[in-house]
């Protein structure tokens, strides 16, 4: 039987109540980016945008159907939501919508995220 050595990390104190990234965010501008947070609570839309992140050009709604096991009225609708808040681009060829994202929007709201270090 052998015995194992724990090595004992010391915690740093945790500070309370560290002021967010940005404290200066405006109303209109928290609700704008809670229309995005809502379009992107749903675990289908996540996938869109996931397949969208990876594809080489735009995808048409007929594409979605297969990977994400739903209807084409259902993947619209889905598409729909997503296109509202400025995450996707559209276009139209024939009878068909394709869609790509709008990289600078996810790059937008991925900016929201990175806080500065705050100094201790």
């Amino acid at each position: 039987m052998s015995t194992q050595l724990v090595q004992e990390i010391p915690l740093a104190p945790v500070a309370c109540c560290t002021p967010v990234a940005d404290p200066d965010i405006t109303r209109d501008q928290a609700e704008t980016l809670a229309s995005i947070f809502k379009a992107l609570a749903d675990p289908h839309r996540i996938r869109i945008v996931n397949l969208l992140a990876n594809a080489t050009e735009p995808v048409c709604v007929c594409e979605f159907m297969p990977q994400l096991g739903l209807s084409q009225g259902t993947v619209s609708f889905h598409l729909k939501k997503l296109l509202a808040v400025g995450l996707l681009e559209r276009k139209e060829r024939g009878t068909w919508a394709y869609y790509s994202l709008k990289r600078e929007g996810l790059g937008q709201l991925a900016t929201l995220f990175d806080a500065q270090e705050v100094a201790t």
